[in-house]
C-alpha cells in the first residue's frame, strides 16, 4: 500500500515477459512467479506476479515483511517441494519443513538461498576447500608438480595419505600452559592449583594432595622435575588414599580429557573462560601451520609449493595460475584461473585460499557461496540474495552488479533483498513492501520498473534519489586516541590519530584494513563500547525483553496491578506452562531425523498457564505484552524504565521487532542495534561500531544518522566502520585506509573533513563520495 495515495501501483512491464523494462508483457503466465493469499509473519494476503528469468530487487523498510515473502514463502516452498521428489528414507534424513502460509504458489524453478549465514566454524574447511578452487590446483599439482607425489588426494589436508602426522592436517597443535593451570608461588595446600573444580578441601584437590607423588606443603616452583610432570602430566593412574582406590592423572592430562574434548559453547561461562586462557594454539612443529606431509610439500611448481600457493593472495594466485603453460592440463587451469578471477572480481582477492571458512564475515560468506553457482552448468534456476552488498564498498558494489546481471543473462531467475539504492538501480523488476514494519507492513506498495518507483510515492520511491549533505561546519574534536606503528593483519605500520568528542567514519574497500585497526587497537581501552553485529549468547528463550531487561519493570507493573509475585510473570520461572517449560514450543528428538518443533497444545504457543494469563495489565495479559512490536509497547507503558529502555530500542530502528521475538531470529544488523541500544545506558564516551546500516531502509539511515549526531552532542565520542556513502558524507572526520585490499591495503590514504576528502582525495572513496554528494 502507497504510503501516499493507499493504493497499490503495479505496472506491467516487460520483464514479466521476455522484453525489458517498457516492453508490454505477454499472457503467457508460465513467464511468472506467481504468487497468490500469502500470509506468512506479517504478510498480508500478499499476492503479485514476480517475473522470471529477470533481475527482481525486494525493497521497504527493516521489518515490511520483504524475507517473509522471498526467504519463508518462495523460496522455501521450492525447497519443500525438491525435498518431496525424494525417497522417505533420503527424507529421514532432511529437516522436516511445513508449508508456508499462503494459498497457491505457481511456476516455481528450483532455489538456491546465497545468504549471510556464516561459514561452520570447522577448521577443516577454508576458502580453498569451500570454492573448490583447492581441489583444482591439488589436481594441478599432480600432473604438473616435482617431483611426483602421487594423485591428487595426496595432496589433500583431510586424506590421510596428504594431511600431516603431527597435526592431522589442521596446521596447528594445542598446549596448556602450566602457568595458567597452576601458581607456581603457592603449595597445593595454599591453594596453587588455579583449575576450575579444584578450591582447597574438594574432592578433586584432596586426590591430588593425598597421591603421594609430591608435598603438599612445597611451593609447586621447588618441585623436582618428576614431580612437576606426576602434578601437571601423569596418565590414568590408581592411588591408594586411606582405604579407597582412587583413579589420579595429571591436570594437564585431566584438562585435555574433560575440557578440550567439549564443544565450547557448551561449556559453563567460567570453565570457557578458564580454557581461553590455558589453551595455547601455536603453529605445528612439523609442518610449520601447512597442514600437509613431507612429501607434498617437497614437491613444487615454478618453486612453489601446494600450502605456499594457498597461502598467496587470490589476486596473486590468480596472477601466478595465469603463467602456466600446460597443454596436458590447459581446461583444468582455464577453471581455476576462471574461478579465481571472479574472487577478485567478486571484491575477495584479498583472502588466500588458506583461509578458514569460519573466519570470514557474512557478506564474505555469502560472496564465496555466490563464486560457487556462477561456474555452474545449471540454468533456469531461482536465486535469492540477502542484501548481497553487505560489507562492501561503493566501488566493489559495482563489481556485484555485474555479477548479478551475469547470472540473470545465464537463465535464471534473480531475487534480491535489499537497500542499496546502487542495486535498485540495475533491477528489471521492483517489488517494494510496507508501508511500515511489522503490524504496518505486510503489503505490496508497488511492483514495477524502477522509473515507476522513483514516482510512487512509497517511502523507498521517496528516497531513492534523496542524497544527505556534506555538513556546513563539522565539529571540533577535543581530545584524540592515538594509534602507533600498527602491524596486525594487513596493517603497515600504521599511525593514526582517531579524534573524539565527533563522529568519525572509518572507510575503504573491503579487507583494506578497517577492522584490524579499529578492533584491533581501540576495542579493548577503557571507557569503550563495542557494539558489533557477532551472535548475541543465549538460549532459545531469550528475546529482546529478557535480554535488555525490560522483562523486570514488565513483570514488577503486572505484580502491582494484580497484588501478586512478579516471578508468576517469567516464563522460566512460576508462571511456566508445565508442557512445554515455558517456550512455547514443544522440541521432539525424532532419533535419526531432524527434530521438529511443534507449537505446545497446552499453551498455544503463549508460554504461560491459564492462571497467569488471566492476570491483566490495562488490558492485556503478560502474553499480550510480549507480542507486541517494541514501538506499540513504547506507547503501552508510558511512563518509568519500561518507557526509557522501549525509546532507546525505538531509537536504534528496532520498533518493529516484538518483544518476544527469540534472539536467534534476528539479523546481523539487528543485533548490532539492539546491543547500541543497552550500550546507550552506559557511562560510555567512546562508542564504535561496525557497519550499522546493514539492513537498514534508506529513510531509517537517517534516524541512525540523528542517533549518532545526538549521542555526540551529549559528550559521547562515535566511531563507525562503514562504507554507505550517507554516513561518509555526515561526518565531522573521515579515515580513508587502502588503497586495496589484502597487501594492496593497510595504509591511511587520506585522514580529514569529508569535504576535504572530496577536494583533495584520490582514493575510490574520494571518488565515489563526490559523486553521490554532486560535488
Amino acid at each position: 500500500m502507497s504510503a501516499a495515495d493507499g493504493t497499490i501501483h503495479q505496472q506491467s512491464t516487460g520483464p514479466a515477459g521476455t522484453g525489458r523494462p517498457g516492453e508490454v508483457a505477454p499472457a503467457d503466465s508460465h513467464h511468472v512467479i506467481e504468487v497468490r493469499g500469502a500470509r506468512e509473519n506479517n504478510l498480508r494476503d500478499v499476492s503479485v506476479d514476480i517475473p522470471k528469468r529477470r533481475l527482481t530487487v525486494f525493497t521497504g523498510v527493516s521489518g515490511s515483511g520483504k524475507s517473509s515473502l522471498v526467504f519463508g514463502t518462495i523460496a522455501a516452498e521450492s525447497q519443500r517441494l525438491i525435498n518431496e521428489t525424494y525417497t522417505s528414507f533420503i527424507q529421514s534424513f532432511m529437516p522436516a519443513v511445513g508449508r508456508p502460509d499462503v494459498d497457491a504458489l505457481r511456476n516455481l524453478s528450483a532455489a538456491i538461498v546465497v545468504d549471510q549465514e556464516r561459514m561452520g566454524a570447522n577448521s577443516r574447511s577454508t576458502v580453498g576447500t569451500a570454492t573448490d578452487a583447492y581441489t583444482m590446483l591439488r589436481i594441478v599439482f599432480s600432473r604438473l608438480g616435482e617431483p611426483y607425489v602421487g594423485p591428487s588426494h595426496f595432496f589433500g589436508f583431510n586424506n590421510a595419505e596428504g594431511m600431516c602426522p603431527e597435526c592431522e592436517g589442521i596446521g596447528r597443535v594445542s598446549d596448556i600452559d602450566p602457568d595458567q593451570v597452576v601458581d607456581r608461588s603457592k603449595s597445593l595446600n595454599e591453594g596453587a592449583i588455579v583449575v576450575p573444580g579444584f578450591p582447597v578441601d574438594s574432592w578433586s584437590w584432596r586426590v591430588m594432595a593425598s597421591s603421594g607423588f609430591y608435598d603438599p606443603d612445597k611451593k609447586v616452583a621447588d618441585f623436582t622435575e618428576t614431580e612437576l610432570f606426576d602434578l601437571l602430566h601423569k596418565p590414568v593412574t590408581k592411588v591408594k588414599i586411606d582405604t579407597s582406590t582412587m583413579t589420579y592423572e595429571g591436570l594437564v592430562t585431566r584438562i585435555k580429557r574433560t575440557y578440550l574434548a567439549k564443544d565450547r559453547e557448551a561449556m559453563q561461562s567460567h570453565i570457557r573462560a578458564f580454557v581461553d586462557r590455558a589453551v595455547v594454539f601455536r603453529d605445528c612443529p612439523e609442518c610449520d601451520g601447512a597442514r600437509l606431509n613431507r612429501a607434498a610439500l617437497d614437491c613444487r611448481i615454478n618453486g612453489l609449493n601446494i600450502a605456499e600457493c594457498a597461502g598467496l593472495q587470490i589476486s596473486d594466485l590468480a596472477a601466478w595460475v595465469s603463467k602456466l603453460d600446460a597443454p596436458s592440463v590447459a581446461p583444468l587451469l582455464a577453471s581455476l584461473g576462471g574461478l579465481l578471477d571472479s574472487l577478485v572480481e567478486i571484491g575477495l582477492g584479498y583472502l588466500s585460499l588458506d583461509r578458514t571458512s569460519g573466519s570470514l564475515s557474512g557478506g564474505e560468506a555469502q560472496r564465496v557461496k555466490m563464486v560457487r553457482h556462477l561456474g555452474s552448468p545449471l540454468t533456469d534456476v531461482t536465486y535469492v540474495f540477502d542484501e548481497p552488498t553487505t560489507g562492501l564498498h561503493p566501488h566493489d558494489i559495482q563489481r556485484m552488479n555485474g555479477l548479478l546481471l551475469r547470472l540473470r543473462d545465464k537463465g535464471n531467475t534473480v531475487l534480491v533483498v535489499e537497500h542499496k539504492p546502487e542495486v535498485i538501480a540495475i533491477a528489471d523488476h521492483v517489488v517494494d513492501l510496507g508501508p511500515g514494519a511489522g503490524t504496518n507492513g505486510g503489503e505490496i506498495g508497488y511492483a514495477g520498473d524502477v522509473a515507476g518507483l522513483r514516482a510512487s510515492g512509497t517511502l523507498t520511491g521517496r528516497h531513492l534519489g534523496h542524497r544527505a549533505a556534506l555538513r556546513d561546519t563539522v565539529r571540533p574534536h577535543t581530545s584524540k586516541l592515538s594509534i602507533e606503528n600498527a602491524t596486525l593483519h594487513n596493517l603497515k605500520n600504521v599511525s593514526v590519530d582517531v579524534p573524539l568528542g565527533v563522529l568519525t567514519v572509518v572507510t575503504g574497500v573491503a579487507g583494506s584494513g578497517k577492522s584490524s585497526l579499529i578492533h584491533g587497537f581501540l576495542a579493548d581501552r577503557e571507557g569503550v563500547v563495542v557494539a558489533d553485529q557477532s551472535p548475541i549468547r543465549g538460549s532459545r528463550r531469550s528475546n529482546p525483553a529478557t535480554y535488555t531487561g525490560l522483562l523486570n519493570p514488565i513483570r514488577t507493573a503486572f505484580a502491582k496491578a494484580n497484588g501478586v509475585k512478579a516471578a508468576l510473570f517469567s516464563a522460566n520461572s512460576e508462571g511456566a506452562c508445565p508442557g512445554c517449560n515455558g517456550v512455547g514450543l514443544v522440541y521432539t528428538d525424532l532419533a535419526m531425523m531432524a527434530g521438529v518443533a511443534s507449537v505446545c497444545e497446552q499453551c498455544e504457543g503463549r508460554r504461560y498457564t491459564p492462571e497467569v494469563l488471566d492476570y491483566t495489565l490495562r488490558g492485556k495479559n503478560i502474553s499480550d505484552v510480549l507480542s507486541m512490536p517494541i514501538s506499540e509497547a513504547y506507547d503501552f507503558f508510558p511512563t518509568g524504565q519500561a518507557h526509557t529502555l522501549l525509546g532507546r530500542l525505538n531509537d536504534v530502528g528496532l520498533g518493529y521487532i516484538r518483544l518476544g521475538q527469540p534472539l536467534n531470529t534476528l539479523s546481523g544488523g539487528e543485533r548490532q542495534r539492539l546491543k547500541l541500544a543497552i550500550s546507550m545506558a552506559e557511562k560510555s564516551s567512546i562508542y564504535i561500531l561496525d557497519e550499522p546500516t546493514t539492513g537498514l531502509h534508506l529513510a531509517d539511515v537517517d534516524k541512525l544518522l540523528a542517533l549518532m549526531d545526538r549521542l555526540v552532542e551529549t559528550g559521547n565520542s562515535v566511531i563507525v566502520i562503514e562504507h554507505h556513502l550517507a554516513v561518509m558524507a555526515h561526518a565531522d572526520w573521515i579515515i580513508d585506509i587502502g588503497p586495496g585490499g589484502g597487501h594492496d591495503g593497510g595504509q591511511v590514504v587520506f585522514t580529514g573533513t569529508p569535504r576535504d576528502l572530496i577536494a583533495s582525495g584520490d582514493t575510490l572513496t574520494a571518488r565515489h563520495l563526490a559523486e553521490y554528494t554532486g560535488t
